[in-house]
């Protein structure tokens, strides 16, 4: 067994395994005792199938329509019939990272043993993800509460070999024919298998965790930028001084202060406040980066316990309990999840906010302390960053939209059986969007600070090691520095590859040593 395995048992599965199958295209292999524990489930649902007794999900119809009692004859229709039905998902689709992380964690939470579901269901899913075949799934169609149905409807009907699906070469061709070229037989579900393969948390999850290994990235970088831009400015670093942040003892804060000071060891543009232009404080965009920076940080960490949670649970209904009981519940409601989706997308926004201000003071002329205006090579015939700066500014208003909460909201669904609901797939695809404007907002502050930091190294000052490193990587990436004006979207789109890469932090992590 290789490092690009992951072992599905049956306690649930870690962040990284998710990354590594969504993102990277890890294989995935079921455990023995995963193994054990699905057939030991099946026994208890084929016994419960065979009594004359209705059980919901085993031999009863769904959600309002659980009081009808099915006849066995009727059951496995019944299992396709939701799937089919289900699998009303609208709007453009979703990306193939999120629909791997859906699949994976669903098969997580079958692996449990509580869902009743047979071995070979469990191998099928794990052979649609080693095979590369990616159900088409759309933007629209969940709530969040009985989880994410729709989205796991269109996986679940791929592998009954139905619908479309994308290939490992990007093309989309209908399922069957992908399951076929595959060698992979397509599922014919038994009692309690079609709603045991929809009633789940798995995408918004999946999108969770990304989104937090996206921001563990973007909140280190900001740490970097937020002390270019102070270097820049001649502010001073002595408000990063690690006693004045012991008083005030958040976590986040204090690394995000720490990260900073780091970066800026050594340099030769800090602390001349009283040089030409007298300053008994810095701006609270330079000030107060790392209470920002750091309160974003400690959200971050929250929702990475929330989600930790998620990932150890298994949320289907009913679930298959150890005592032999099939038992319904309301594990499958979205809340937890949805809340800190949420609070990440407000955190998000406000670091992007932060950054764009010390972008904007970093081109004005009359709060920059010596730069030129908005950085330009000659004033007037160049507009220099002026128009990066909009940009930046009109994602940051994007941002603020995002921020209003989607679980707040909740919208009565069949026949106000689900008469409150989670919104959270809604929360997890706005926080998608969000993650990805930051990258961008960050990546324009990078580019103006690099710049300002360049300029006051040809006005004889010297820049920290670190500085210099982000400088000269930033350059060898293809986001060119001062001078005439010249076509700005390449610099700035290198910029944000470089960032969203994590390569600003590899940059300067040789000269600071690891950043948190």
């Amino acid at each position: 067994m290789d490092m690009h395995t992951v072992v599905v048992g049956t306690s649930g599965t870690t962040a990284e395994d998710v990354v590594a199958v969504a993102r990277h295209g890890a294989r995935v292999e079921l455990s023995a005792a995963a193994v054990e524990a699905l057939a030991a489930a099946r026994l208890i649902v084929d016994a419960l199938a065979a009594k004359p007794e209705p059980v919901y999900g085993v031999s009863t119809g769904f959600g309002a329509l659980a009081s009808r009692h099915i006849s066995p004859e009727l059951r496995a229709q019944l299992q396709r019939n939701i799937v089919r039905s289900h699998a009303a998902g609208m709007g453009p689709r979703v990306e193939r990272e999120v629909v791997r992380a859906l699949v994976f964690l669903r098969l997580k939470t079958v692996a449990s043993g509580h869902t009743g579901v047979r071995p070979e269901v469990a191998q099928t899913m794990a052979d649609l993800l080693n095979a590369g075949i990616t159900p088409v799934v759309h933007e629209y169609g969940s709530l969040g509460c009985s989880g994410d149905l729709a989205p796991l409807s269109h996986c679940a009907l791929t592998l009954m070999g139905e619908g479309d699906a994308e290939g490992p070469d990007g093309t989309v061709r209908p399922a069957g024919e992908l399951l076929a070229a595959h060698g992979i037989t397509p599922v014919e579900l038994r009692e309690k298998e079609g709603l045991a393969l929809l009633n789940g948390t798995d995408g918004m999850l999946g999108m969770l965790v990304m989104a937090l290994a996206d921001l563990k990235n973007l909140y280190t970088s900001a740490d970097i930028t937020a002390a270019l831009s102070l270097e820049a400015l001649l502010g001073t670093d002595k408000v990063l001084a690690p006693e004045l942040h012991a008083i005030r003892p958040h976590p986040g804060q204090g690394v995000s202060a720490d990260n900073m000071l780091r970066v800026l060891a050594g340099s030769g543009l800090t602390g001349h406040h009283q040089d030409d232009a007298p300053r008994v404080q810095d701006a609270y965009s330079v000030r107060c980066a790392p209470q920002v920076n750091g309160a974003g940080r400690d959200t971050l960490d929250y929702a990475a316990v929330v989600a930790g949670r998620e990932l150890a649970s298994s949320v289907d209904n009913p679930v298959v309990l150890p005592d032999g009981r099939v038992e319904s519940n309301g594990n499958f409601h979205g809340a937890p999840v949805a809340y800190v989706l949420d609070f990440l997308a407000i955190v998000a926004a406000d670091l992007g906010s932060i950054c764009e201000r010390r972008t904007d003071r970093l081109l004005d002329k009359n709060r920059s302390h010596g730069l030129p205006p908005f950085l330009a090579d000659d004033a007037g015939v160049d507009s220099g960053l002026m128009i990066a700066q909009y940009t930046q500014a009109a994602l940051v208003s994007e941002m603020k939209r995002l921020a209003v909460p989607s679980s707040a909201d909740s919208i009565p669904s069949s026949a106000m059986q689900e008469d409150h609901v989670s919104m959270g797939w809604s929360a997890a695809r706005k926080l998608r969007t969000a993650v990805d404007n930051l990258a961008r907002i960050v990546a324009v502050e990078l580019y103006a600070a690099t710049r300002a930091v360049e300029i006051r190294a040809a006005q004889g000052m010297t820049p920290a090691p670190a500085s210099q490193a982000a400088v000269a990587a930033l350059r060898a990436a293809g986001a060119e520095g001062p001078g005439p004006d010249r076509f700005l979207a390449p610099d700035l789109a290198a910029a944000d590859t470089f960032v969203r890469e994590g390569r600003l932090v590899a940059a300067v992590e040789p000269v600071t040593g690891p950043l948190a």
